[in-house]
């Protein structure tokens, strides 16, 4: 029987693949690099190394790929994580992008590219990787400092601005141009199916894994997840967009409901698996002739990333408030490109739109700039202290003061825009509904209803029940469009504060009623030919209805509560679970102190032993808060609290403490044991004979447990089971006992014995 060459292609990807990371691991760096190289190995452009039969069926792999990493960043993307994010990292990161794009577009210009390939190349090079970043973070001990919490803000905004950059870049392909009115319809459209598709989903999802909860074992939910995954992909690529896109929108819906945590945990092996698979395709369109003859463009727009982002980057972080010092650490952090440059490179490929040397040119500035990404980090310090002792004393004062920006309350937040913001959020999720609601009517009912009553007569009457189902669909979106917020707080605040203010809030009201009476208006317009006044008078008349009825207002308000309820299950779980980090964390006053969260490792030192034994305050400054073990949660532990492993510390510090304790945290571990094979425990059986010492002693006074680390399983007596012993039975001549101990151990118990 012939293997498939798809096989085949599987073994020698994933088998030179594991070899290659096992190096990279070796060697500290990251195992996205591993995967690239593996991929140059077993491409066709390396003649002195198998190479795979069927590029096809890898790139199709790769492909799917795409579609389970987006997944997975969906699922640890939260919306509501991006509204308590404030505004500080929306401008650091559009700051960001902008900048980066228009340098990446100049430079490409500069090298006489055509406009197609400068756009693309903007794209990808203002997408720093969190994959990498969060990897070096981690290897160098900084994740727990506070300027790398404002970087993978950024970073996990930048990922959604990725997202809409492949929606763009997908319509400017096809042809429109950039500044098209195609554009602005694009960007209404994608907005209008994000925000409908997770509205409904947070309705329907959560209902259904909740009623299917008992049945849901480990297999079940990784098959459901997967299921509604590809076909929220196929309902994307149906729409209009990529299947990569609607992954990452099944993943955000789901990252909402309480079996989040329990996905991600599942898909991660399947994750890892197509993803290496995409990156080891990603370095198999790697030319070494390409890359020879465009080593000018790579070193030019390696150095455009590397100043660029340093530049920039920093320039962007103190524009959204932070001090200079911590701009320029931030900045210094994101100066590379990743995994969604290859990913906006591959959809330019397979939309035919860029040269075939601009893949392989980015590749090799990703690798480049990857490996320079630890020391781009640790030389932000040293560039700050170099600039400030150039830059007027002054200056870098003034500077430094910028992160007080963030330290305003919610007394001095305006009531007017709280109160807009609120208004229009609402008013917009439900003209989306209500748009919806009427172009499922109208594409499947109406049609529907004409055909079961056929002839001009009854065609009146078609539309008219078309019309009347579709008013008292959409009735408690419109009534809840124009009555929310009517009785907020900022509301009455404004109310009473000033008779001013009085004409400007009714005129919210009367704009949303307008807006709501738009809707039914054209309702009737469209499947009537009554005269314009008559209608817009009747559309009034049924909106005024809506706002007076009492059982509308019950159906609303229980929808509504129905929605916040799924929207924040995960996050009461969490709660109730102890997962969530302690609510005064926002309050710590000093920007250099805060909360962060340890795991003691299994084979820590630490373990066993009490916090008063520790001495952690004395040693590193910083307070234990909590202690998550499990379902269980300890706040404010005391000096005889004993740690386990697997336990999550909650401690409070500045970064330098924080950084201490978890170094010496991960550091202080009991030693490996170097001699393992021979901890392998034997059974020997062990006949008394006269000359033993044991004869006449208890089994207590033997000393076979304590002085030789031997236990005696059981007393043999002619039967088929073993006799258990107490503690003062007292050994006999002709005893014929069992022990059970490490070889070295029963060799000496033995010994003794003869």
């Amino acid at each position: 029987m012939e293997i498939p060459p798809l096989v085949q292609d599987l073994a020698l990807i994933l088998v030179v693949a594991g070899v290659v990371t096992l190096v990279f691991k070796k060697l500290r760096q990251p195992l996205v690099l591993g995967y690239i190289v593996a991929g140059f190995l077993v491409s066709p452009h390396m003649p002195y190394t198998p190479s795979v039969v069927d590029i096809s069926d890898v790139h199709m792999w790769g492909d799917i790929g795409v579609v389970f990493l987006l997944f997975a960043l969906g699922l640890d993307f939260s919306f509501k994580k991006i509204l308590k994010m404030g505004m500080a990292p929306v401008i650091a990161a559009s700051s960001i992008v902008f900048c980066m794009m228009m340098l990446g577009i100049c430079v490409g210009r500069g090298f006489g590219w055509s406009q197609m390939n400068c756009i693309f190349l903007g794209g990808m090079l203002a997408m720093s990787s969190t994959t990498i970043i969060y990897k070096a973070f981690d290897d160098m001990g900084l994740r727990q400092q506070h300027f790398a919490s404002l970087v993978m803000s950024v970073l996990i905004l930048e990922d959604v601005l990725a997202i809409v950059m492949m929606v763009m870049l997908s319509t400017i392909a096809s042809g429109q141009s950039p500044d098209s009115g195609e554009m602005l319809y694009s960007v209404l459209r994608l907005g209008f199916i994000l925000i409908l598709w997770f509205v409904v989903g947070i309705f329907v999802i959560p209902l259904f894994l909740r009623s299917t909860r008992r049945l849901m074992t480990d297999e079940t939910l990784v098959i459901v997840a997967l299921g509604l995954c590809f076909l929220m992909a196929v309902v994307a690529m149906k729409a209009g967009f990529s299947s990569a896109f609607g992954a990452f929108v099944m993943g955000s819906i789901l990252a909402e409901t309480i079996e989040a945590d329990k996905i991600i945990r599942l898909v991660e092996p399947v994750k890892n698996l197509f993803g290496a698979v995409f990156f080891v395709s990603v370095g198999m369109l790697v030319d070494p002739d390409i890359l020879v003859s465009q080593w000018v463009p790579i070193v030019v727009l390696t150095l455009t990333i590397v100043l660029g982002q340093a530049v920039f980057g920093s320039a962007s972080y103190m524009l959204s408030g932070q001090p200079l010092k911590t701009a320029m650490r931030c900045g210094f952090s994101m100066s590379q490109i990743g995994e969604f440059a290859f990913i906006i490179a591959s959809l330019g490929l397979s939309l035919g739109v860029i040269g075939d040397f601009l893949y392989p040119v980015v590749v090799a500035v990703s690798v480049i700039t990857t490996f320079l990404t630890p020391y781009m980090i640790r030389a932000s310090v040293p560039a700050y202290n170099l600039l400030e002792h150039h830059l007027p004393k002054r200056w870098t004062q003034r500077l430094n003061l910028l992160g007080d920006i963030h330290h305003a309350t919610y007394t001095e937040t305006n009531h007017w825009k709280v109160l807009l913001r609120q208004m229009a959020l609402n008013t917009i999720i439900y003209s989306i509904l209500s748009t919806a609601t009427i172009a499922l009517m109208f594409t499947f009912f109406l049609p529907f209803a004409r055909k079961m009553l056929p002839g001009w007569e009854l065609h009146w009457w078609a539309n008219g029940i078309t019309g009347v189902l579709t008013v008292m669909l959409i009735a408690p979106f419109l009534r809840a469009m124009v009555v929310k917020k009517n009785h907020s707080p900022e509301y009455r605040v404004l109310w009473n504060e000033s008779r001013l203010n009085r004409a400007p809030l009714i005129f919210t009201i009367l704009v949303r009623i307008v807006i709501a009476a738009s809707f039914v208006f054209y309702i009737c317009n469209y499947l009537s030919r009554f005269a314009n006044a008559l209608i817009m008078t009747l559309a009034l008349v049924v909106v005024i209805l809506m706002i007076y009825s009492r059982r509308l207002k019950h159906r609303s308000i229980k929808m509504e509560r129905l929605f916040v309820q799924n929207l924040r299950s995960r996050e009461i779980e969490a709660q109730v679970r102890g997962k969530k980090k302690p609510l005064f964390e926002g309050h710590l006053l000093d920007r250099d102190i805060h909360i962060s969260e340890f795991s003691v490792p299994e084979d820590s030192a630490w373990a066993g032993k009490r916090l008063s034994q520790l001495r952690i305050g004395s040693r590193f400054g910083v307070h234990v808060s909590s202690i998550l073990r499990g379902m269980q949660r300890i706040n404010i532990p005391g000096g005889q609290t004993v740690i386990f492993p697997g336990d999550r510390i909650q401690a409070i510090g500045n970064d330098d403490q924080l950084h201490a304790f978890g170094l010496a945290l991960k550091n202080e571990l009991v030693p490996e044991d170097t001699e393992i094979e021979k901890r392998e425990m034997h059974l020997r059986r062990m006949v008394l004979n006269g000359e033993s010492p044991f004869i006449g002693k208890t089994l207590r006074e033997s000393g076979i447990r304590d002085q030789y680390n031997c236990m005696v399983v059981g007393l043999e007596e002619g039967q088929q089971d073993l006799t258990l012993l107490d503690s003062e039975h007292i050994f006999e001549k002709g005893d014929i006992v069992w022990v059970v101990g490490e070889e070295d151990d029963l060799k000496n118990l033995n010994d003794i014995h003869e």
